[in-house]
């Protein structure tokens, strides 16, 4: 059963992909690989329940059990030690993407207060976008009584993209509504 975003992505955004950049094969025409959502906790050291809390959260938004990161390396400024838990990610792909990403532009970034779009100078050079969301009240399946602390989220969407240029076109055609 296919979502309704991968639908529109085979019979409307590739072929207006390969039509605006002139592609010759259908290979080379940009996909959304994955959507990686990561949650930092800095409270996770005192706070332990605190990174259950936000698993559990994490969970509930986006369908799928996350991992929790741990630290790479020691920094004594944040009183943190390797291998300390730190944050929570779930990595996306396939059907899961998709359901995610429409639930995304067609329902909880309308319900960000005073939206106005996101901002469109997010890409890393090599065609992936990064969005920060302050806070996971924006979705619909978390309760507002039930959160403990308001955290918010990175979600880092990987294209197969070449260029920037390409993944723009790509992000935007798929629904992700650019700000002016």
């Amino acid at each position: 059963m296919a979502s309704r975003l991968q639908e529109k992505y085979n019979n409307e955004v590739a072929p207006a992909l390969m039509e605006k950049f002139g592609y010759k094969n259908v290979m080379q025409i940009p996909k959304l690989e994955k959507i990686v959502i990561n949650m930092g906790v800095g409270d996770a050291r005192e706070n332990p329940k605190g990174l259950e809390k936000a698993v559990e959260e994490l969970e509930i938004i986006s369908g799928q059990r996350p991992v929790i990161t741990k630290a790479k390396k020691s920094v004594a400024n944040f009183k943190l030690r390797e291998g300390m838990p730190i944050g929570t990610k779930v990595t996306l792909r396939g059907d899961k993407m998709y359901y995610f990403m429409d639930k995304l532009v067609s329902v909880s970034l309308p319900r960000v207060r005073d939206f106005r779009g996101v901002s469109a100078n997010s890409f890393d050079g090599r065609g992936n976008y990064s969005l920060g969301i302050k806070e996971q009240l924006i979705f619909p399946e978390i309760v507002y009584d039930k959160i403990d602390k308001v955290r918010g989220m990175d979600i880092v969407f990987v294209t197969t993209a070449n260029t920037d240029e390409e993944a723009r076109e790509l992000i935007k055609l798929l629904g992700m509504p650019f700000s002016k």
